[in-house]
């Protein structure tokens, strides 16, 4: 009998490689035969494994602006109050109305030499956009946020902010300003998507053009909970 996996006398260079690739292409088969489909599909895409989820009494750092401090709304309405409520969490609310990504950049590392923080959302820029601010300085102060962040705690997570839109916001279609996603991309955070954007658009959720009221912050902290539960933080 002719063993078919053997390069006959004569046979052309051509044949003898394609016998190989094939010999070759069945022993991968084969040990992958035990490998469940999972597996496979994850070394495929280069999935990261998922996140460990944070203890229920984390402390968690929200550094942000106005948004983040709850303007528009009672004193203990802000969405990092309202987080803590869902999560168990103890989260700092480090946002001050009217800052920029530059003042909070400046905030950070004193807030970071002073508390362990077991995670680190991230959620400004609103002012940078509505003060004209150039995106490429934005992003930038952005990227050095997260770095700074992903050096203290592994659990980092950027907040998108909408891009101001009067026009937009009058018909309920704001969209995040396209430097979060990039920015998340490149430094490895958790991109947290259209938060913002889909309570902002909601004039039932508004206390004004560009703030939520204590119903939309308790909207934000939902659609937060959702999102870090997805990405396996809680």
């Amino acid at each position: 009998m002719t063993d078919q996996g053997a390069v006959q006398p004569g046979e052309p260079c051509s044949t003898a490689l394609t016998l190989e690739r094939n010999m070759k292409r069945r022993h991968l088969l084969h040990l992958l035969a035990g490998v469940p489909a999972t597996a496979v599909l994850a070394a495929c895409g280069k999935r990261k494994p998922a996140a460990a989820a944070l203890k229920p009494d984390a402390r968690v750092l929200a550094l942000g602006d106005s948004l983040t401090f709850g303007y528009g709304a009672p004193p203990g309405a802000a969405w990092p109050v309202k987080l803590g409520e869902l999560t168990g969490w103890q989260i700092e609310n480090a946002g001050i109305n009217g800052d920029t990504t530059a003042g909070a950049l400046e905030r950070l590392p004193a807030l970071l030499a002073a508390e362990s923080y077991d995670a680190i959302l991230i959620g400004i820029g609103g002012n940078d956009m509505l003060r004209g601010v150039p995106p490429s300085a934005t992003r930038e102060n952005l990227a050095a946020l997260v770095r700074q962040a992903l050096a203290h705690t592994p659990y980092v997570a950027l907040l998108a902010t909408p891009a101001p839109d009067a026009m937009r916001a009058a018909v309920g279609s704001l969209s995040d300003a396209p430097f979060y996603e990039e920015v998340a991309k490149s430094g490895q955070a958790l991109l947290v998507a259209n938060v913002y954007s889909s309570v902002l658009s909601d004039t039932s959720l508004r206390s004004d053009r560009i703030h939520a009221n204590a119903q939309g912050y308790a909207r934000v902290a939902q659609q937060l909970a959702d999102q870090l539960k997805a990405a396996g933080w809680r």
